[in-house]
């Protein structure tokens, strides 16, 4: 039978590594061609949207989709894991904090395969739920002291970097404006809905890695054209998704001033199959779009765990 996964049980289990090494599985077995992701589809109704990303990781032993509506009553995301051999219904799993671990774990792979190794200041735009994630996994993977974080809602954003300084261990400071955030950090990390640009590419010092994570469609857009020229190279989670809804990336390849070729794939780079960083001179950027089979990989390691520990309950199918 299926097992259900609450959004409790999750918490319980997750941890940033365990998220960190899924997402990190995922795009091996991507770039070793042993996995299927599909690009996110959408339905839309006036108040609400439906979007579905899917995917298989057959050397894993899954296949399966995650499916979320979101409407301005919120958003409500779901897991739902197949047996790979049979096609059995394995697990269906609750995933707005899964989903919110995962986003930041990709953003913290990125980071431990493309960033200076001595990073030890970071700047982060953004103090909501999706941001949390990011910060945590800048901490687990980089040598960071300081991290600092701009947000236009002030109230929202001390709170944020109490707790965050709390969860991790570092100072998670406030920046006063969006120059503070990014002068001095060797590593900059966007988590937003900006339709704009949220910092000035002359702001950026020679070797800083970022980390864009809020442009997962085509209308939104948190880096301006002069910060992705001013990068050395440009990986993605997979260049389809990229080219269907990289916002960031969308005007510079519309305008014939990026192209396709010039984008790394993460997995590719972490098989060894393309370079990544070549010197710590250069600047270097991850588009985090989100893939179904990293919802996957994660939500199959917190399943093993729970039927380990006894967690969960049993569906009638």
């Amino acid at each position: 039978m299926a097992l259900y996964l609450s959004e409790d049980d999750v918490k319980q289990l997750l941890t940033m590594e365990l998220a960190i090494e899924g997402v990190a599985s995922a795009h091996r077995d991507l770039s070793l061609g042993v996995a299927i992701d599909t690009p996110r589809a959408r339905s839309r109704l006036p108040q609400t949207a439906l979007h579905i990303l899917q995917g298989a990781l057959p050397a894993q032993g899954v296949l399966g989709y995650k499916a979320y509506t979101s409407n301005r009553s919120g958003n409500r995301f779901q897991v739902h894991l197949f047996d790979a051999a049979t096609g059995m219904p394995k697990a269906v799993v609750a995933a707005d904090y899964l989903g919110m671990m995962r986003t930041g774990a990709a953003s913290g792979l990125a980071a431990r395969c493309l960033a200076r190794k001595d990073v030890s200041e970071a700047g982060v735009f953004g103090a909501g739920w999706q941001a949390e994630g990011h910060v945590r996994a800048l901490c687990t993977v980089m040598p960071l002291r300081r991290v600092k974080v701009f947000s236009r809602n002030t109230e929202k954003l001390d709170a944020f970097c109490r707790s965050m300084s709390e969860q991790t261990g570092v100072a998670v400071v406030p920046a006063r404006n969006p120059e503070e955030a990014v002068r001095g950090s060797g590593l900059v990390g966007t988590v937003t809905t900006a339709s704009a640009p949220l910092f000035d590419a002359d702001w950026l010092e020679a070797g800083v890695h970022i980390n864009a994570a809020g442009s997962n469609a085509l209308i939104r857009q948190e880096l301006s054209e002069s910060t992705v020229r001013r990068c050395d190279l440009i990986a993605v989670d997979s260049v389809p998704t990229a080219l269907a809804e990289a916002g960031d990336l969308f005007p510079l390849l519309e305008k014939g001033r990026l192209h396709e070729r010039q984008l790394l794939e993460l997995g590719d780079v972490i098989t060894g199959r393309r370079a990544g960083r070549e010197s710590a001179a250069q600047v270097s950027l991850f588009e985090s779009q989100g893939m179904a089979i990293q919802d996957l990989a994660v939500a199959l390691r917190v399943v093993r765990l729970a039927e380990e520990k006894g967690l969960g309950m049993q569906l009638p199918y």
